[in-house]
């Protein structure tokens, strides 16, 4: 099987799967959390290169407080196990997004991760922590801005150097899990030309069976990037 060299996820579900189960919405995040170890170590044994997956959105700030909170600390707690499984597989591990608005002790653990995972020479896993598509490429902007960029030397090639996904190619494959049919503010410079596959399952029910079956989809289709047939 032809694999994508980059694949992005959109782990959704979680909420829905636990009010399913007649548990806890943060129990639901914890399956959720599972399922992305497991899917990892598998897309790695696979040969994928890259995996980018939506681990928390701008927009999630938004939601209740008490969640927020319970969810950065889960997310907090995750990289710690993170760190440990990506050095047992070889896997990098980095984070993208606006990591201004994130508690100290996240931020430390997210470094920290990045830091023992540096050497490390098989898929890169990126995690979306805090991040979101248009906040994305307003800080391109203004970072283009502060260094003084005339407007006669901005190109497509120039912005993208300045986004948080600067040396990773764009993702070939895009999964969004639940039955969601939209990007929710992904990676939107980035999957300008990606194939997107959808499934009805939710995130904590997929496996690696499902990743398969997407890029076997993605074998299917022809990539003409804008070009004819």
């Amino acid at each position: 099987m032809e694999k994508p060299k980059h694949v992005a996820i959109i782990m959704d579900g979680n909420r829905r799967w636990a009010k399913e189960h007649g548990i806890v919405r943060t129990s639901g995040h914890k399956v959720g959390a599972d399922t992305l170890v497991a899917l990892c170590k598998e897309a790695s044994n696979m040969g994928i290169e890259y995996l980018t997956v939506y681990a928390f959105s701008t927009e999630n700030m938004n939601r209740n407080q008490m969640e927020v909170s319970l969810l950065l600390n889960l997310i907090t707690e995750y990289m710690k196990y993170c760190r440990d499984i990506s050095m047992e597989n070889n896997i990098r591990v980095r984070s993208i997004g606006d990591r201004s608005g994130l508690p100290e002790l996240l931020k430390k653990e997210i470094l920290l991760t990045e830091e023992a995972t540096s050497c490390n020479t098989g898929m890169l896993l990126t995690l979306a922590i805090n991040y979101g598509g248009r906040n994305e490429i307003v800080r391109a902007i203004r970072n283009i801005t502060h260094d003084g960029i005339s407007e006669d030397n901005i190109t497509e090639e120039l912005i993208a150097s300045y986004l948080d996904t600067a040396d990773v190619p764009d993702p070939d494959l895009v999964i969004r899990t639940s039955g969601e049919y939209r990007l929710s503010n992904f990676l939107l410079w980035q999957i300008a030309y990606s194939e997107l596959v959808f499934t009805e399952k939710y995130w904590p029910d997929y496996t690696a069976d499902d990743l398969k079956q997407a890029i076997e989809q993605y074998n299917g289709r022809s990539r003409r990037f804008g070009t004819s047939d």
